[in-house]
């Protein structure tokens, strides 16, 4: 039987206070299925996508199990590590972990490459509770001597399957080896491919599986529709689509860092306040950009796909994939940017002729098929034949 509150999974007072002050009522499904299993100190692997609740789902329990007994924390001995494959995802599971955790009196910290060391140093040197890190900085600091893994007594590995796409799947064994032998671990992937499930077979011990269906995402929530137009006019099609102010805060999939520049710097000169956020931009370009489309200065943030899962931001109305993805799963994740938090949400497709056999990827992993787009908001829609 599920429990349809967070008291009834067990959460402690100053975590249910946290999640009062967030409008946190009811537990989304993952939540609910691994909250009581991690508290009772169970290994666990997580699929689930984005936009499931799974952050709330491993740091809940984490802070409380942490805080069971308080524990003062060694200089540059983390308690727990919790990997995450980009900058714009650790930063943003750090800055949950301060919110639910603010009434615990634990120390977290996020590093990431692409930034000063001094700051990361000094932090690490204080001593923490929780440290979020990208595998790449994490393990030039363990280099450095300014960091050891041999108290970290949980262990959590976020989007495995991201790691594995990344090229990061070395480093993370390399770090894992460094953990003490006696640990709690968890792994979440949105996807299980085989070089995933080894690595969970490596990391976990008689795992408890928690799998969440990533069809309500695609379906329930998201209107769905392609575009069936020559890449020469999708530049065309995307301004008419922005003459329609129902399009309030929109992000654009590129497949390319190059393609995703010249998107901004065209809508820019078509009077459209937008920025391009992709790996080539250093962190402080890339977190202002964040910061503008989060707080409305953008209406519209152009993405690769690295970007698209570090990307937690509600009310985007819709999600348009410029340029079709060439892996299915990463259409999941593209439009799971929108139809948030219950929220319904709008994705479309431009899909040049060359670009078929990916739609038709798309179609078979989401077991339904695009609806084919018309005129929309009276703009001109070119269609290719």
């Amino acid at each position: 039987m599920t429990a349809n509150t967070f008291v009834e999974l067990g959460i402690a007072e100053p975590l249910l206070r946290a999640l009062h002050a967030e409008n946190y009522v009811q537990p989304t499904p993952i939540q609910a299925r691994s909250i009581p299993l991690l508290l009772a100190g169970k290994d666990m692997l997580g699929i689930a996508q984005t936009g499931t609740g799974k952050t709330a789902a491993f740091a809940l329990p984490l802070l409380q199990r942490l805080a069971e007994p308080r524990v003062q924390p060694a200089p540059r001995s983390p308690r727990s590590l919790i990997l995450a494959p980009t900058r714009e995802l650790a930063i943003q599971i750090g800055d949950d972990i301060k919110r639910y955790g603010r009434f615990m009196g634990l120390r977290s910290a996020v590093i990431f490459g692409g930034v000063g060391y001094k700051p990361q140093i000094d932090a690490l040197a204080r001593g923490m509770d929780i440290l979020v890190a990208t595998p790449g900085r994490l393990i030039d600091l363990i280099g450095q001597n300014q960091v050891r893994l041999d108290r970290v007594s949980c262990f959590v590995l976020d989007e495995a399957d991201r790691m594995l796409d990344m090229g990061f799947i070395r480093d993370v064994r390399r770090i894992a080896a460094l953990l003490p032998k006696e640990r709690q671990s968890l792994l979440f992937s949105a996807t299980m491919p085989n070089d995933v499930a080894k690595l969970a077979a490596a990391l976990l011990r008689a795992p408890e599986r928690v799998e969440i269906a990533p069809v309500k995402l695609t379906v329930d929530l998201i209107d769905q529709q392609v575009y069936f137009v020559e890449t020469a006019r999708k530049r065309e099609l995307l301004n008419g689509l922005l003459g329609d102010p129902a399009f309030s805060r929109i992000i654009v999939f590129t497949r390319t860092k190059r393609g995703a520049n010249r998107v901004a710097e065209q809508l820019g000169k078509s009077g459209v306040r937008a920025d391009a956020i992709h790996g080539n931009k250093s962190q402080s370009a890339r977190q202002r950009a964040l910061a503008a489309f989060r707080s409305g200065h953008l209406r519209v943030l152009v993405a690769t796909d690295v970007a698209a899962r570090g990307i937690d931001i509600d009310d985007v109305s819709h999600v348009i994939n410029y340029d079709m993805p060439n892996v299915p799963e990463s259409y999941v994740h593209r439009i799971g940017r929108t139809g948030r938090a219950g929220a319904r949400g709008v994705a479309l497709s431009f899909c040049d002729p060359s670009e078929r056999a990916w739609l038709r990827d798309i179609e078979r992993l989401t077991k339904r098929p695009l609806a084919v787009a018309n005129h929309r908001g009276g703009a001109r829609v070119p269609v290719a034949a």
